[in-house]
């Protein structure tokens, strides 16, 4: 049994115009970097055993801290990469619409069939990360493993773990709040959501 808490990094100076960020490496905010001072203070208290990442600066340097916290020494993983959004990266939906109207209609219609173009199937994208989550559960079987990465592919990943269509992805969780914490049980094979955008100050109960 793993228990993972996946946190959206915290927020970036992409998020005020809402901007799409994929592979782009985009710093955090002040109000960014005061999220992962949070995620810091409620770390030691958390039992954490190990903290992973993605390689994007958003996400290390809101895993950094609460890894220090703990004493612990985080990893990067490259399988926990934001999807790559092609051509829609670095810009908002307004933009997309001028740009690309059609394939924007059918992305909003169908994420997964109709991804924006250039960019990455989610599909793949999910497969991934579900991948290097049973990399993690192996090394920690009885651990609590914080995992700092991105908004959409934390969705795309709960929908491939918890069995849910992944086209629904942006139905099921349209909203991952930064610095927020979202905790999983992966036991035998099986999935268990247990909480979802808690806030940084919550302590896990203890679930049996």
């Amino acid at each position: 049994m793993t228990d993972f808490i996946l946190v959206r990094h915290g927020e970036t100076v992409w998020h005020a115009e809402n901007r799409y960020a994929g592979r782009t490496d985009v710093p955090l905010t002040p109000h960014g970097r005061e999220q992962a001072a949070a995620l810091a203070e409620w770390a030691p208290a958390a039992g954490l055993t190990a903290v992973w990442s993605s390689p994007l600066s958003r996400a290390r340097l809101t895993a950094a801290p609460a890894a220090e916290a703990c004493g612990l020494t985080p990893r990067v993983d490259e399988r926990l990469y934001e999807l790559d959004f092609g051509q829609g990266d670095g810009l908002t939906r307004e933009e997309m619409r001028q740009r690309f109207p059609e394939q924007l209609a059918a992305f909003l219609d169908d994420p997964v069939g109709n991804h924006l173009p250039g960019g990455e199937d989610p599909r793949k994208a999910a497969a991934r990360a579900a991948d290097c989550l049973a990399d993690i559960a192996r090394e920690e079987p009885n651990g609590r493993v914080l995992l700092v990465a991105h908004s959409t592919l934390v969705r795309v990943l709960l929908c491939h773990l918890l069995g849910i269509p992944l086209a629904d992805y942006r139905r099921v969780f349209p909203h991952l709040l930064n610095g927020a914490l979202t905790e999983i049980r992966v036991e035998d094979g099986q999935t268990a959501l247990l909480r979802l955008n808690a806030p940084a100050t919550d302590q896990t109960p203890d679930f049996h």
